[in-house]
């Protein structure tokens, strides 16, 4: 798979921010050019963001964080850069000028993408040595979370350009959709624009406060919109007769003048003063950086919802979040060499997501097991049962759990688990997992499983290979000097 080696950011504002965050944890070296006296400060504070997200995000093992560096010079910045992404403001000239220094400088086989929302990649590319290369690759905030990507070529675009720019996306678990068409504001921004448009109307005429009309969306379509779109939603609400009978009954109400999508309303002071002394009584005080922390939980919630959507297969950004889980695994999850089999494995380290939290507060009771069964999986990869071994039609299944809840663990609290293999032999394996908070030292759990090795296609048990006998034995053997865990053997409601 095509792989970035070596990025550079031309600007780190709030879009540029997130690709340096992006591509940062990606594992990817990054260097930096941003005149702005703050640059420093502000691609600090989103990367914090975005290292607090991920870490609730997902359990896999990143690789390890890429070297940022900022620099003095565009040219210092990209001179051996793979992928340059320019996100500088939205002026046509301003563009020009930074993509053409660009292009001078940079190394013949990198990739350019524009951070832009709307400005034509052929008016982008007009004057560049290389136009062949220049791409629009306009993504959606925040960057280092939503993972869509509009890649959009102009007239002398290469087409092999826009094949490397899809494929590179993969690895940092982005997805690129290639539009078909050079057209202003791409796809995403003119359906945008369109409610945009619609939405100040209806404040410039006091239909409703901008409050009101954010909770219309977030209580209502925008649950729809999150994991089914807008076809996919309408068709469903056709009935059994499906989008024929949705359009046969609702596109006659196309023509009759609900909006004004064709009139621009007027920007003047009094409606800039209403909508910004609105938005200040909706925030309730809270800072830009609080608002994008609590969007951050959100979308994490959202999106490990949707990855076990569809009977574990994941739907939408969540499968997308699911196959890059998939693959972050392949890479960084099964070397033995990593782990010291003299102690307890520990084979998770994690944080609790928004999704984990029940109405106490606390991380709830399935999401314990959650974790037991990752740390499950972690051991079962050190021992060779991958991805691969699995799809070849073997595997263990737990077939017992006694869990044991001694602790609370809180939104946002940084955890981890061990494991202490208690017993194996050719079919079985008996082990011991402890989940500790990270900060106290505290234990908040523990599950004693056992675990069988199964034929799955011939659904029974059977001996494990000798390959993989060697490795639980190595495991095995050191781990038999260590102490029993206390609870090891504990029924349901017995006394200590």
């Amino acid at each position: 798979m095509s792989k970035i080696n070596k990025a550079a950011c031309v600007g780190g504002g709030v879009i540029g921010g997130g690709w340096i965050a992006r591509f940062l944890l990606a594992g990817i070296d990054v260097k930096v050019f941003d005149p702005h006296r703050e640059s420093q400060r502000i691609v600090g504070e989103v990367l914090a963001n975005a290292e607090k997200a991920y870490a609730m995000l997902t359990g896999a093992p990143l690789p390890a964080r890429g070297k940022l560096t900022f620099t003095a010079t565009i040219e210092e910045a990209v001179d051996d850069a793979d992928w340059i992404q320019e996100s500088v403001p939205e002026r046509l000239d301003l563009k020009r000028g930074v993509l053409n220094q660009i292009d001078a400088a940079a190394k013949p086989d990198a990739l350019i993408g524009s951070s832009t929302s709307g400005l034509l990649p052929s008016e982008l590319q007009r004057d560049m040595k290389h136009p062949e290369r220049l791409f629009v690759a306009h993504p959606y905030n925040p960057v280092y979370l939503l993972p869509l990507v509009e890649i959009v070529g102009g007239e002398k675009t290469s087409a092999a350009t826009i094949k490397a720019a899809m494929d590179k996306l993969v690895p940092i678990g982005m997805k690129g959709v290639h539009i078909a068409k050079e057209i202003e504001a791409f796809v995403g921004d003119r359906l945008l624009e369109a409610l945009w448009r619609e939405a100040l109307w209806l404040i410039h005429d006091d239909i409703c406060t901008v409050e009101t009309l954010d909770d219309v969306i977030r209580y209502s379509f925008g649950l729809r919109w999150a994991q089914m779109g807008l076809f996919q939603t309408y068709r469903i609400a056709g009935g059994e007769a499906g989008m024929r009978h949705f359009l046969a009954q609702f596109g006659p109400c196309l023509a009759w003048p609900w909006t004004k999508l064709t009139d621009v309303v007027d920007l003047d002071d009094a409606l800039v003063e209403k909508i910004g002394q609105q938005s200040d009584e909706q925030a309730g005080g809270r800072s830009i950086r609080e608002l994008e922390r609590i969007r951050d939980e959100n979308l994490v919630g959202i999106l490990q919802t949707l990855k076990g959507s569809d009977g574990g297969k994941g739907w939408g950004a969540g499968k997308l979040l699911k196959d890059f889980e998939a693959t972050l695994w392949a890479d960084g999850g099964s070397p033995t060499t990593l782990h010291d089999t003299a102690r307890p494995l520990r084979l998770v380290d994690t944080k609790v997501s928004p999704a984990w939290v029940d109405y106490n507060g606390h991380m709830t009771e399935h999401r314990y097991l959650q974790v037991f069964g990752d740390t499950s999986d972690a051991l079962l990869r050190l021992i060779g049962v991958d991805l691969a071994y699995v799809e070849a039609g073997h595997s263990y299944y737990t077939v017992e759990t006694h869990i044991r809840h001694l602790g609370e663990a809180k939104l946002g609290q940084a955890i981890h688990s061990t494991c202490q293999i208690l017993s194996a032999d050719e079919k079985r394996l008996q082990v011991f997992h402890t989940i500790y908070n990270n900060e106290t030292g505290k234990t908040l759990a523990t599950a004693e499983q056992m675990l069988m090795h199964v034929d799955s296609k011939a659904g029974r048990t059977v001996s494990a290979p000798p390959e993989v006998i060697l490795k639980v034995n190595a495991i095995a053997s050191a781990h038999a000097g260590l102490p029993v865990p206390q609870g090891v053997g504990r029924v349901v409601g017995q006394r200590k």
